[in-house]
């Protein structure tokens, strides 16, 4: 009764669709005007489906200022064993690496690969193209949601938040079990949870010792985020302006590694892990006391970006995806999305 009374009263453990659902009426309203029900899909040009879902996170990089992110190698599931060992040598990539799918979302199947036995069960069970990508050791990881209009060259950061990822900190006497049990996250993710650390579920964490449920830094996976509001100035606006690719990005989230806040804000020590476009959520809404009717006022007032930007970028050529070849897409994205949740349980942690 307890875990459920949580979940009442407190909005951010709501399930996604019944956050959103009060704000169907603004996404209604924007589709009458833009004649489309998919009016955000111009809003990026270069990414499938306007970055609102999937798309090949290679082909992201690869738009990406070289150097501004890992050191990342597409694997195919024809590939072989040998043939991949080839490929990180000539690469010089080496364990621990990470690992993830091409075309994944929410962190499914993200993870850090230590040892040849541990790549061989990811790619015997994964069976889609993935990346395998260098690993970024650096202490904090950052999502910043940018905003650019075409044709101009400045744009502004709406939203910056440090990750914590999902952990339990070991106290010497209590297993694993009785950990997740008293946490207030993981604790609503149980079948999840037992599922993935079935080997480690009676271990005691020792004193001190953090035991990282999930090292995906998605809300999805459990990730808590500090809300960094505060630390946005122009400086950091100036360094996502340099960032930025001019003429690709117009409105998404970055998620980077860096040192310090302080490098960040000078443009030093930055690992850029991932884009997310058109449906990168404004996750600056959450773990930060704000109100329910705050949080959807934030989410409408990017939604008005999104859907003017698009217009721009229609009226510049870039059409609007129809109602069928969206409807066929995204039909074929949820039928994979659940196949690859399935072969996330069964890798395990």
């Amino acid at each position: 009764m307890k875990r459920f009374l949580q979940r009442v009263f407190n909005w951010e453990l709501w399930p996604f669709k019944l956050i959103y659902a009060p704000l169907g009426f603004v996404w209604l309203y924007y589709a009458i005007k833009a004649k489309s029900l998919y009016f955000f899909t111009p809003t990026n040009p270069t990414l499938v489906f306007g970055g609102f879902e999937a798309g090949s996170k290679i082909e992201i990089y690869q738009q990406l200022t070289a150097g501004s992110y890992p050191k990342t190698i597409l694997i195919k599931p024809t590939n072989t064993i040998d043939e991949i060992k080839k490929e990180l040598v000539a690469n010089e990539l080496m364990f621990p690496f990470v690992a993830k799918p091409d075309e994944g979302m929410q962190g499914i199947l993200f993870r850090i690969i230590e040892s040849e036995e541990e790549l061989s069960k990811y790619h015997r069970i994964v069976r889609v193209n993935y990346i395998i990508q260098e690993f970024i050791d650096m202490p904090m990881e950052f999502s910043v949601f940018y905003i650019r209009y075409p044709g101009q060259l400045k744009g502004r950061v709406t939203g910056f938040v440090l990750k914590d990822y999902l952990h339990v900190n070991g106290d010497g006497t209590k297993t694993l079990e009785q950990l997740v049990n008293e946490h207030p996250i993981a604790q609503h993710r149980l079948p999840e949870m037992k599922t993935k650390h079935a080997t480690n579920w009676s271990i005691i964490p020792g004193k001190g010792e953090k035991y990282y449920l999930s090292v995906a830094g998605n809300r999805s996976r459990g990730a808590k985020f500090i809300n960094l509001h505060k630390e946005i100035d122009q400086q950091l606006n100036d360094v996502f302006d340099e960032l930025n690719p001019s003429r690709c990005f117009f409105y998404g989230r970055y998620d980077l590694k860096c040192t310090s806040v302080e490098n960040l804000k000078i443009g030093k020590d930055i690992m850029i892990l991932e884009y997310n476009g058109a449906g990168a959520e404004p996750n600056h809404i959450y773990d930060c006391g704000m109100s329910y009717f705050k949080a959807l006022s934030v989410i409408s007032a990017h939604w008005r970006d999104m859907y003017q930007i698009g217009k721009i970028n229609n009226k510049l050529g870039v059409p609007y995806w129809s109602y069928m070849k969206s409807i066929s897409f995204r039909r074929k994205l949820k039928k994979d999305f659940n196949e690859l949740k399935k072969r996330d349980l069964e890798l395990g942690s």
